[in-house]
């Protein structure tokens, strides 16, 4: 990858690969998750707890291989029953559907692996089999030009039960060209026990494992593809499906309208019937039914848009509660606040919620009007009713129908202006002759 951070912390659709593999596992509703960590290990575990603070981690040191990586969960895994499922951090288009095939294919197979035919099998490991049944996987280094030639390859991902995985690990050996202790092999010795594996396929895409810029943006063109034709066969529209990017966790109800060039980052929902005006970026927020954003808009974490709310163009809402039938059409900036319903923000409005140490709340009271270009500047509420005029910088709490106008009283001086323009043009004239 050519960088200081660990591999499995490249980000595809705003998260981690990491957080794509604890995804699909976490679908599966599992008892336990343990991940196994080796370079940068301590970032790595921080992720995988960030994700869900229940997943256990492991350390794998030195690092001798899968076998001997999937070995370190062996310890704290030692009672477990039922099945295990081994997935890697750096293949994060691993689907739940295909997981749950391979769980089905385990009432006829011991161990089951998640087969692929690849267009071009290169260093893949072969599986070969015989019919149903798997005889072996033979990885690149160690595989015959015969073998070599074989198409169907190793994804990696295995399944099977818990203790049965663990045992048939504890006999891996290291003598092969890397001398490391293969998880692969575990398909020759589950056979010498009498024990059958079997194969489960899917398509090559889903199996991309990212190693380099290149795959990693591979990985995100294919996500992005897949969570565009979710959304539309869901009942979404996509005005320009191509431009609109999803993350991981975005979801997205029926009927709602997402234009084009909007990016979702982590913890978005919309509800149905909402829509998303182009060039939107929206991350940490929730949108709901009926609302409209942008465009030209930015929500940020903690901004909630109740039913029928308008936020328009080149406004920004952060940490916010918006109730239902609030306007903000445009030009501000909502911060720390609660507005209460059908409440009217002005043009330029901006809650001035940052002292420079601490950060302060302002609430707006519902059915309020706040006037053009007023900063509010908290600790401040505003009550039920109440308007503001124009132009006003409010640092005290406006009672329940009231006016509050703060702002310096306009003087005119008749004929100012043509006189100080007379005298800035003489004053330039004569700069010009010094010239």
């Amino acid at each position: 990858m050519n960088s200081d951070l660990p591999k499995v912390l490249h980000q595809v659709a705003a998260a981690p690969l990491l957080h794509h593999a604890l995804a699909t596992a976490q679908a599966l509703e599992p008892s336990r998750i343990v991940t196994v960590t080796g370079h940068a290990g301590g970032a790595v575990a921080a992720s995988a707890t960030a994700f869900n603070e229940a997943v256990e981690t492991v350390v794998q040191n030195p690092q001798l291989g899968t076998a001997h990586a999937v070995a370190q969960a062996a310890p704290i895994l030692a009672d477990a029953e039922g099945e295990a499922i081994v997935l890697y951090a750096d293949t994060p288009l691993i689907g739940e559907e295909t997981l749950r095939q391979m769980l089905d294919a385990r009432s006829r197979h011991a161990v089951v692996i998640l087969g692929f035919h690849a267009r071009d099998p290169g260093r893949y490991g072969r599986l070969l089999t015989d019919g149903d049944e798997l005889l072996a996987i033979r990885e690149f280094k160690d595989a015959s030009p015969e073998e070599r030639a074989i198409t169907l390859c190793n994804s990696g991902v295995v399944c099977a039960g818990a203790k049965t995985l663990f045992s048939l690990i504890a006999e891996v050996k290291n003598d092969n060209a890397a001398q490391e202790y293969y998880l692969t092999d575990i398909v020759e010795l589950a056979r010498s026990r009498g024990l059958s594996a079997g194969v489960v396929l899917c398509d090559e895409a889903e199996t991309l494992g990212v190693n380099t810029r290149h795959q990693l943006a591979e990985a995100e063109a294919a996500f992005q593809t897949r969570a565009r034709t979710d959304a539309l066969e869901n009942g979404v529209t996509l005005t320009a499906p191509e431009t609109v990017f999803f993350a991981l966790d975005t979801h997205i109800g029926r009927d709602a309208i997402i234009g084009p060039n909007v990016f979702f980052g982590l913890g978005v929902t919309v509800e149905s019937g909402a829509e998303i005006k182009g060039f939107c970026h929206l991350e940490g927020c929730h949108i709901s039914r009926g609302a409209t954003v942008g465009p030209f808009a930015r929500l940020r974490p903690g901004a909630e848009l109740a039913e029928d709310v308008h936020v328009g163009n080149f406004v920004e809402i952060k940490n916010a509660i918006l109730d239902e039938g609030v306007k903000v059409g445009h030009l501000t900036y909502i911060g720390d606040a609660t507005v209460g319903a059908h409440t009217n923000i002005g043009a330029g409005t901006v809650t001035c919620n940052y002292d420079g140490v601490m950060k302060h709340r302002t609430v707006i009271g519902k059915r309020a009007f706040i006037g053009s270009d007023t900063m509010l500047v908290a600790p401040v509420t505003v009550g039920d009713g109440a308007l503001t005029g124009s132009g006003s910088v409010i640092t005290e709490d406006v009672p329940a129908e009231a006016v509050a106008i703060g702002r310096a009283r306009q003087v005119t001086k008749v004929g100012l202006a043509t006189r100080m323009f007379e005298k800035l043009k003489s004053i330039q004239a004569e700069k010009a002759k010094g010239h």
